[in-house]
């Protein structure tokens, strides 16, 4: 088996890394019939994907993509960060992060101190130690309420201010265009060629 193995099952993941990677082979673990835990205990988004995509390469002997993502709030010393998705602790929904950032930010009433980003780092291993890995973000200002039925996860009170809505109002191509997956793929593309040219086209 030859190709790049893209670390997640989630099919929108592996849709827009597709559409960001044309021209190579991508492979997913269910095609593959691969189950790997991997605990991020690092403190960096950086980290969080180097690990995954480390454990991935050995478990498969194939070069891994793997991704690491989440939300800084300026006012909030870039809360929640690498524990966005875990922001609250356990039995919280999307919802209930969400509204637990909102009640955070009430102190910060005036837009200006809301200031916050979509973080994400791409990271590529193979598993003779070869690695890369590239950044994108995505600016915005977190909004007093949610508004918008699309997207996931804080897209609900995420305020493009050159869109005019929230993340969660902008249509799914314009989102995979502008988001800061989107943005790090990009950035990491070239990088990824480089280094691993075994998965160019012949």
């Amino acid at each position: 088996m030859t190709g790049l193995l893209v670390a997640t099952n989630n099919p929108g993941k592996v849709r827009e890394f597709r559409e960001l990677l044309h021209g190579l082979r991508l492979v997913t673990p269910a095609e593959l019939g691969l189950e790997v835990r991997v605990d991020e205990t690092g403190e960096t988004f950086a980290a969080n994907a180097g690990l995954k995509a480390r454990a991935f390469a050995e478990a498969a002997g194939l070069v891994a993509l793997a991704d690491d993502s989440g939300l800084e709030v300026d006012a909030l010393g870039g809360t929640p960060g690498v524990l966005s998705a875990r922001y609250g602790g356990p039995g919280l929904d999307d919802q209930g992060r969400y509204r637990l950032l909102l009640q955070a930010l009430e102190r910060f009433p005036e837009p200006e101190a809301r200031r916050a980003r979509f973080r994400c780092v791409v990271a590529a291993a193979a598993p003779d130690g070869r690695f890369c890995q590239a950044e994108g973000t995505c600016e915005g200002v977190i909004t007093p309420r949610p508004v918008g039925t699309g997207g996931f996860g804080y897209d609900p009170v995420f305020y493009l201010p050159e869109y005019d809505r929230t993340m969660a109002e902008v249509e799914p191509v314009l989102k995979n265009r502008l988001s800061h997956r989107a943005a790090a793929v990009t950035a990491l593309r070239p990088l990824l060629e480089r280094t691993f040219p075994e998965l160019l086209p012949v």
